[in-house]
């Protein structure tokens, strides 16, 4: 049975993601929500103090909370899949392979894979969706000690990083990510149901293991009009970095 403070939380976090509290906005105050909730200020406490704990608001003693994220938003906070931040937000991820195929490394792949040149590697493009509507596209590159596990999934599974974490023990520990913007090609445009020449966030991403051996690479195309990404940072913690055009 879920616990008050539990069910409040997640009200407000929905209340969040829908923007009836926007970035920037307050919460209402402990005891307004104590009373709209019917509970005692400890158990609002114990809501807010979840919802501070994850990034969404902010903590100020003695003072009404405000709202800095939303989770719309894909956080760089931390490593998560495009399944797990689906889920997160109450939304349903799909996914479904379009083509897939063994072919030998280029020269981009044996640098970011860390593969002698020619080594032969699995290339997927994928379509991913949220609650059924296709808003990402990936082109992703597997490194040939983890492709035929890869190859063995069946092309509509949601979760490719939780099924071989199930499948191998595999985690993804590390990950590395380049964000720009790009206009939609014709093959993005037909797959994504968009326009050519549509604006889409690109990320290129490379993620290892805990021991730094890298498993994919990846060409991530996302529907402006459907998926943002925030980055948290503070003069303690500060993992964004800033590169000219050309990088990556």
């Amino acid at each position: 049975m879920t616990a008050r403070h539990e069910e409040i939380a997640g009200e407000l976090r929905r209340a969040i993601d829908r923007e009836e509290y926007t970035v920037g906005s307050l919460l209402p105050a402990e005891t307004e929500l104590a009373a709209h909730y019917g509970v005692s200020r400890g158990t609002v406490r114990q809501a807010v103090a979840a919802l501070t704990a994850e990034g969404l608001i902010g903590s100020r003693q003695g003072a009404r909370r405000v709202v800095l994220a939303s989770r719309r938003s894909q956080s760089f906070a931390e490593l998560r899949s495009f399944a797990q931040w689906a889920k997160a937000m109450g939304r349903e991820a799909t996914g479904q392979v379009v083509a897939q195929e063994y072919r030998p490394a280029t020269t981009e792949d044996a640098v970011r894979l860390q593969l002698p040149a020619g080594t032969e590697v699995l290339q997927v493009i994928r379509v991913r969706g949220l609650d059924g509507e296709p808003v990402l596209l990936e082109r992703t590159v597997y490194a040939d000690w983890i492709s035929k596990a890869v190859e063995s999934i069946e092309p509509d599974c949601p979760s490719v990083t939780q099924r071989l974490y199930e499948d191998t023990g595999l985690v993804f520990a590390y990950g590395e990510h380049v964000i720009d913007a790009v206009a939609a090609g014709a093959q993005d445009a037909d797959l994504l149901g968009i326009r050519r020449t549509s604006p889409l966030l690109r990320v290129r991403r490379v993620t290892t293991t805990r021991e730094g051996r890298p498993v994919e690479w990846s060409d991530d195309r996302y529907r402006s009009d459907a998926v943002s990404f925030s980055v948290h940072n503070s003069i303690g913690n500060n993992a964004l970095a800033r590169k000219t055009g050309d990088a990556m």
